[in-house]
């Protein structure tokens, strides 16, 4: 797969990357998910590309914010986020927040894809055609399984990197010319809250069971709490999460304490 021409960066460059992409699930944990696999795989690039230790360290940062996706498309973002910190290390006036919304807008659709395809289709017919070989104990059983789901992975790994490569090369510069990279970090922090929010909603589960009043008339507290607004308590309680990580209060607590809240409230009732 060729790259577009590059002042900095060689195929091998990016080849590091690839390698280093298979990491990704390696390190993943409850606080950031993907964000040491995908900083991790940027490694090589930064290190290429930024000589001053600050710069290094920035981009350090922004690749270890929170960050999941589908671990065999992830070479897609990884490229794109190589494409932009090579225009940053370029250009001194280059807006590094488009990095990481970028990255955000992306993680959504393309988990959506992957997830479809990968775990609800290539592994399912991976698996129908490994195990009707398997049950007759023939032992192309497990071998086809492997093949069957694995190389089409790799391969839209592989390709998935260069593609991201390639296209954020040319998006970029035609963002810079046109000048709309101003509107472009707007777009992509507007997706990228819109996500965040969407996490919020489907994947923060608060519910209380107390009822209000008696008999017909009863409600329940998370009843009444979303006729007030849809998911209030998932909401309030990703607020007060928040607040207390800007206080500076470690992930490790915040957890234990999650745990505990969810121990006596399932305990006295009060939590369903």
């Amino acid at each position: 797969m060729k790259m577009k021409n590059s002042n900095q960066l060689t195929k091998s460059d990016l080849m590091k990357t690839f390698w280093r992409s298979f990491t990704q699930e390696w390190a993943w944990n409850y606080e950031r998910q993907g964000n040491l696999g995908y900083a991790y795989a940027m490694l090589p690039i930064i290190n290429k590309l930024y000589k001053n230790k600050e710069e290094r360290v920035a981009a350090y940062h922004r690749h270890l914010e929170f960050y999941n996706v589908t671990p065999w498309i992830v070479t897609f973002p990884l490229g794109i986020s190589i494409a932009m910190e090579e225009k940053n290390a370029e250009n001194e006036d280059f807006d590094t927040s488009t990095i990481n919304n970028i990255k955000i807008a992306l993680m959504g659709p393309l988990s959506g894809i992957g997830d479809s395809f990968f775990w609800g289709t290539l592994r399912v017919i991976a698996t129908g055609i490994g195990t009707s070989l398997a049950l007759q104990g023939n032992i192309l059983g497990p071998i086809l399984f492997l093949l069957v789901f694995n190389v089409p992975a790799i391969l839209a790994r592989y390709y998935g990197l260069f593609w991201g490569y390639n296209i954020g090369t040319d998006f970029i510069d035609r963002v810079v010319k046109t000048g709309l990279m101003d509107k472009l970090t707007y777009g992509a922090s507007i997706v990228g809250l819109a996500v965040v929010g969407a996490m919020t909603a489907t994947m923060v589960n608060v519910t209380m069971p107390f009822q209000i009043g008696s008999g017909e008339e009863a409600v329940t507290i998370s009843d009444l709490a979303n006729g007030i607004f849809p998911q209030l308590l998932p909401l309030l309680f990703t607020v007060f999460v928040y607040y207390l990580v800007k206080k500076g209060v470690k992930a490790q607590w915040i957890l234990l304490m999650m745990a505990a809240i969810g121990i006596l409230g399932a305990y006295t009732g009060l939590l369903g």
